[in-house]
């Protein structure tokens, strides 16, 4: 079976020849430049400077050697820019990082140090307005700098906080017309985050790519919106996913069927231990609009629709369904509730879950390429039954993982798989 065979089987929660594997796909599947530099190190590959493909977290891209390498079933199509307004493709140029790596990035990233020797980046790489991000000296990634305005709830303005989900250009449709019609030619099944229906991203709620974002800009800020201020956030998400459904149609117009899942919206419900809100404001603030997206989705084109969730959210997979989604990730099985087994039973006829294959908190980075191994052939064992599972991590591998770890996993895969 070809890669795209095997995907389209799995995502129709029917049994492929073997699991489909996905590293680096999405924002939130991917593996941090380091990793990825010594992943090429281990397996002989030519050295140079790794590419980083989404600066915020310093993810790296997984070229086609590593992905030819490592079992790769699934690609990602990149946008035109990146989390901080900057054109993220080439030329490139080098950049020396804190930990002593040398990297990729596009010829508008433009950084600044600031007093304490930390890393600054400027929304569309202009140095003459504040930095919307910070790197610390001993950090491998990006912090959000809070740029929040006084709040005057007498005179709050919907449009404040639509401000960066206006309707898609021309230029830009062209722009992910040719970049999915690139990763359809490489076999694969292909992922987008084609975006503007975050729907309260923590990620996306600072305006990291603007250069003077207005509204509830404060993460703090925005968690207690959604208790105080539930109009404000309704309003915010009405004309979002209005505006994103435009988006939408026009996107499915230039792109067809040259992507088969698309990411919808990275807002997590979960922590370590339980929810950020009870399940019923769950049903009251966003079930709606998350229904009103997939329904769009699902009526008017063949894309199955991708929810990251990081934490214990077992009592909202039977929301997610209701809501319409195809595929949670990251299936974060060390949380509390997430019980593998519980999940796919219960969940798994109706949800493909995408991600869960191991534990990136405290096995893959801490353990032995033996216990690696171990939980790998566990987790698959349990997903991979009837299909609907794709295997990744519990969202992205970080920079000092042992890559004696990593090399175990993907070994463990193909083991399983019957192709070691």
């Amino acid at each position: 079976m070809t890669s795209k065979e095997r995907f389209d089987m799995t995502i129709n929660h029917k049994q492929p020849d073997r699991i489909v594997v996905d590293l680096g796909g999405t924002a939130v599947t991917g593996i941090h430049v380091l990793a990825v530099e010594n992943l090429r190190k281990y397996y002989g590959l030519e050295a140079r400077p790794v590419r980083v493909i989404e600066p915020y977290q310093m993810l790296g891209l997984v070229d086609d050697e590593l992905i030819e390498m490592m079992g790769i079933d699934v690609v990602g199509a990149w946008g035109k820019n990146n989390m901080f307004g900057i054109y993220n493709h080439e030329p490139m140029k080098e950049l020396k990082t804190f930990w002593g790596q040398t990297v990729l990035v596009p010829e508008g990233f433009n950084t600044t140090y600031d007093e304490k020797g930390d890393l600054l980046i400027h929304p569309e790489g202009d140095l003459s307005v504040p930095a919307s991000a910070r790197m610390p000296k001993a950090s491998y990634f990006f912090d959000a700098v809070i740029r929040q305005e006084p709040v005057d709830d007498e005179n709050l303005d919907v449009q404040n906080n639509l401000e960066e989900f206006g309707l898609i250009t021309d230029g830009e449709l062209q722009f992910w017309k040719d970049a999915a019609q690139n990763a359809r030619a490489t076999g694969k099944a292909v992922i987008a985050g084609l975006g503007g229906t975050a729907l309260g991203d923590i990620a996306l709620v600072p305006g990291l790519q603007m250069k003077h974002p207005k509204g509830i800009r404060d993460i703090a800020e925005w968690y207690m919106s959604t208790v105080l201020r539930p109009d404000y956030v309704r309003s915010i998400f009405d004309r979002q996913s209005e505006i994103g459904l435009e988006n939408f149609r026009r996107l499915h117009e230039v792109i067809g069927d040259n992507i088969d899942a698309v990411f919808i919206c990275g807002t997590d419900f979960g922590t370590q231990d339980s929810t950020f809100c009870a399940p019923e404001q769950f049903d009251e603030l966003w079930l709606p609009y998350y229904r009103r997206i997939n329904d769009w989705v699902h009526s008017n084109t063949g894309w199955k629709t991708f929810k990251h969730s990081c934490g214990a959210v077992e009592t909202f997979m039977s929301r997610f369904i209701d809501a319409g989604f195809d595929i949670i990730n990251p299936v974060q099985v060390a949380a509390k509730g997430m019980d593998p087994a519980h999940l796919k039973n219960a969940y798994g006829k109706d949800l493909v879950f995408w991600g869960g294959g191991i534990d990136t908190q405290k096995t893959l980075p801490y353990s032995t390429p033996e216990r690696v191994r171990e939980e790998v052939l566990y987790l698959c064992e349990i997903f991979a039954k009837d299909g609907g599972f794709v295997f990744n991590t519990v969202h992205n591998i970080q920079a000092n993982v042992p890559v004696e770890n990593i090399v175990a996993m993907v070994d463990a895969i193909k083991e399983f798989n019957g192709r070691n």
